[in-house]
């Protein structure tokens, strides 16, 4: 049997005690740790715009913690990730709007627990198996031309759009945008989401899309920059987050949330069970969860706070009461799982594309 001296087991304990994550312990210890590492790498399906300020908070809280920002398409981030986890993983935090894709993720072991101050005191539904955690809640929306369709034409429910678009096809030909399930992890997520809301109203609109034509694209910048310049008309199931934050620059763009039910998400956030800066993401987690970042966050149109102690019209509460029976949250759980079979989300794809195919 091999035996080491003594002096070698005990710098081999001590630098295996130093590379754990700091689970406890006051926010000096959490920041002197993280800052030992240097820098936080964070893969995120949201447009770094969105988060600069949040960035120039936490670094100026924690000096010493470089946040390295890699804005990314769902899809891509999704794919991006699997393939590092190969090669040891690159990602400390995960945050993306594509719910479904993150679930999957943790649910296939790719995340680590994390319990702090923060986490305990985040509402039931926000937490999943302390692995997976809501951010915010944003609705999803329609967005219209403002210069370009009248207010008696803007309709304000699903059943209301498949009337108009059944009254004047000729109007809108060609004229709508939304996402590429195939190509827009938010896209899928929401498009199957319909589907469990209202299966009748939601095939019957891709029908509609199908016969009028629809341009599918890969993500909401493209939708509002195909309304915005009248190339579209309307776009179907847009992030409200980032529609209203577009709106109250681009005077061209209305955003309207349907009264028969509005879906909405909250961007989830994990720790990569790979990750090579444990304490740092931990500290940036912790950070985004709390009051303060919440705030901060919840300043952009369209993200609703998680948590309560946020000023009560930047808070979920807030926007629950604004929608009434029409507030429909997506949980965070296994049942986002389901579109995520192989078989059932090619199915899907397949019935969706056949769809909206034009017609010869």
């Amino acid at each position: 049997m091999l035996r080491l001296p003594r002096r070698l087991i005990v710098l081999l304990c001590v630098l295996i005690v130093a590379s754990r994550p700091v689970a406890a312990g006051s926010t000096s210890d959490r920041h002197a740790a993280a800052a030992r590492e240097g820098a936080v790498v964070i893969y995120a399906a949201t447009d770094e715009t969105v988060v600069r300020e949040l960035e120039r908070d936490f670094t100026q809280l924690f000096p010493g913690v470089r946040v390295e920002y890699h804005d990314l398409n769902s899809v891509e981030l999704y794919q991006r990730f699997l393939a590092e986890a190969k090669e040891g993983g690159r990602a400390d935090v995960l945050w993306s709007s594509a719910m479904d894709l993150q679930l999957k993720l943790v649910n296939d072991g790719h995340a680590q627990p994390h319990r702090s101050a923060e986490t305990a005191t985040l509402p039931d539904w926000a937490v999943w198996r302390d692995e997976a955690f809501g951010t915010t809640f944003e609705p999803i929306a329609m967005v219209y031309n403002r210069r370009l369709m009248t207010a008696n034409e803007v309709p304000g429910s699903h059943a209301e759009l498949l009337r108009l678009l059944a009254r004047t096809p000729e109007r809108y030909r060609n004229r709508l945008t939304t996402y590429d399930p195939a190509r827009s992890g938010i896209g899928l997520l929401l498009q199957t989401q319909d589907v469990v809301a209202n299966p009748v109203v939601f095939w019957r609109l891709a029908e509609a899309f199908g016969r009028i034509g629809i341009q599918t694209v890969a993500s909401t910048a493209e939708i509002l920059d195909q309304v915005a310049s009248g190339k579209a008309l309307l776009g179907y199931n847009v992030l409200g987050s980032y529609a209203l934050t577009r709106a109250t620059q681009d005077p061209r763009l209305g955003v309207v949330f349907p009264h028969d039910y509005t879906l909405v998400i909250s961007r989830v956030a994990f720790i990569s069970r790979q990750a090579r800066h444990p304490n740092a993401a931990r500290l940036w987690l912790d950070y985004l969860l709390s009051p303060r970042g919440q705030q901060l966050l919840s300043k952009k149109p369209g993200f609703y706070s998680v948590r309560a102690e946020v000023p009560a019209d930047e808070a979920a509460e807030d926007l629950r009461q604004r929608l009434g029976l029409a507030f429909r949250p997506i949980v965070i759980g296994t049942n986002l799982l389901a579109y995520l079979d192989q078989m059932k989300r090619r199915d899907f794809l397949r019935q969706w594309h056949e769809t909206i195919a034009p017609l010869p």
